[in-house]
C-alpha cells in the first residue's frame, strides 16, 4: 500500500536517516525555503505529510506554505505531491484554517479540502474513536511506548481509494484500514499484523456503534 499515516513522533524511533531527512525538511518549510522542500520531498516523498520530530505545533509542509501565505503554485505542487488539506496541526486546525487566521486569503480556494467521499462528520470520528480502541487494545501491552500519533480518518475522504497503512514500530506489522460505503452505513475494515503480540493477523469491522473482530489468525 503507497499511501502511509506517518504517527512517528519521536527522533528516538527513527533510523538515523530518516530523523535527517525529516529534520531537514522541517527546517526548510519553517524557513519558508520552498526550493529546498521541494527537493527534500521529491527525494523522500514519504514525507509530505510528515512534522517535526519532537515538535509540539504538528505542522507538516503544507501548514507551513498556509502560514506563510506562500504563492498558491507552492500549494498546488504540494497538493500535486500528495500533501492532505484534512490533515491537523496540534490545535485542530487545517492549512486552510491556518491560512484564513493568517490573513492570507488568496489561498484559501486552494486549501479548501476536496473530498471524494461523504461521511457525516459526528459518524467519522466515532468510527476513529473505535479504531484507535482496535489498535490500542492490539499494540499498548506489547510494545514500548513511542508516542505514535493514531490515525485520523477524515484524511481518507481525500483519496480516490480510501485505504491506507500504518506502520507500528517494533511490532513488525501494523494496520491496513480502509472505508467501505458512505454515508451514515460507513464502515472501516481494520487488518492488523502484529507478530510481537500473539497471533498474526486480525480483522475488524468499526462503524460508529463500535468494532467487532471478524477474522484471526491470518497471515
Amino acid at each position: 500500500m503507497d499511501i502511509v499515516w506517518d504517527g512517528i513522533t519521536k527522533a528516538g524511533t527513527l533510523k538515523d536517516w530518516a530523523a535527517t531527512a525529516r529534520f531537514a525538511l522541517a527546517d526548510a518549510a519553517k524557513a519558508y525555503n520552498w526550493p529546498r522542500m521541494f527537493e527534500l520531498i521529491s527525494e523522500h516523498r514519504e514525507f509530505v505529510n510528515s512534522c517535526r520530530p519532537g515538535g509540539k505545533s504538528l505542522f507538516a509542509p503544507l501548514h507551513q506554505a498556509a502560514h506563510a501565505g506562500a504563492a498558491i503554485a507552492v500549494v498546488h505542487r504540494l497538493i500535486e505531491l500528495g500533501a492532505w488539506r484534512t490533515l491537523r496541526n496540534a490545535r485542530g486546525e487545517r492549512p486552510v484554517d491556518v491560512a484564513e487566521r493568517q490573513g492570507h486569503h488568496h489561498l484559501v480556494e486552494g486549501l479548501e479540502p476536496v473530498l471524494k467521499h461523504h461521511v457525516p462528520h459526528g459518524a467519522l470520528q466515532r468510527i476513529q474513536s473505535h479504531f484507535h480502541k482496535v489498535i490500542r487494545r492490539r499494540i499498548d501491552r506489547a510494545l514500548p511506548h513511542h508516542g505514535l500519533r493514531l490515525p485520523e480518518l477524515e484524511p481518507l475522504l481525500e483519496l480516490d481509494h480510501p485505504e491506507m497503512w500504518f506502520p507500528v514500530p517494533g511490532m513488525y506489522g501494523g494496520f491496513s484500514y480502509r472505508l467501505e460505503f458512505t454515508g451514515v452505513e460507513t464502515k472501516l475494515i481494520s487488518e492488523s499484523y502484529c507478530r510481537v503480540a500473539g497471533g498474526s493477523g486480525q480483522r475488524h469491522e468499526i462503524t460508529s456503534k463500535g468494532s467487532r473482530l471478524v477474522a484471526e489468525g491470518f497471515v
